[in-house]
């Protein structure tokens, strides 16, 4: 597994944030998925459990939600984001917010695809209708990275790492 003792009480910990976070009620879309995703592509060591962490949140939890046709589509959006941590120097505003709506772009690209009409009507009223989704997507993604960055913070004062 290559994982040491902390590191699987965080992994642990963040399934259990997501799947908590995803089964509860909460307002839509405001969820830790893409927070969890930019967190651990950016800390962890072993890129492959950045990569398959966030996806086993969403399998655990579409398993009691329903799966759905944009399956492929929302955890392909959820690796790039992953890929988005791996690449950037710092968890910042403008990382999350680049997250965020690589995310919107990707996943209502598939709503698109799968639910409206393939013409510019049907794209421009696809990504309208999905504004107020993004505002919660955003301030979720906003809310959760500022927690797991401060709980990280406060982890590491403690001599906790990850390397």
């Amino acid at each position: 597994m290559g994982l040491k003792g902390n590191e699987i009480k965080v992994v642990f910990g963040l399934v259990v944030l997501a799947l908590l976070t995803r089964l509860l009620p909460h307002p839509p879309n405001f969820a830790p998925i893409t927070s969890i995703a930019l967190f651990t592509g950016f800390h962890f060591t072993n890129k492959r459990w950045a990569l398959f962490l966030p996806l086993v949140c969403m399998f655990l939890s579409d398993l009691y939600l329903g799966i759905h046709a944009l399956i492929p589509v929302i955890y392909t959006a959820f690796a790039f984001i992953s890929f988005i941590g791996f690449k950037v120097k710092s968890l910042s505003f403008m990382t999350v917010i680049g997250a965020s709506t690589s995310f919107f772009i990707l996943s209502n690209l598939g709503v698109w695809y799968f639910y409206y009409p393939l013409t510019w009507a049907g794209l421009t009223s696809c990504f309208m209708l999905a504004i107020p989704f993004f505002i919660n997507s955003l301030a979720g993604d906003l809310f959760y990275t500022s927690v797991l960055q401060f709980s990280f913070k406060k982890l590491k004062q403690t001599s906790f790492s990850f390397n």
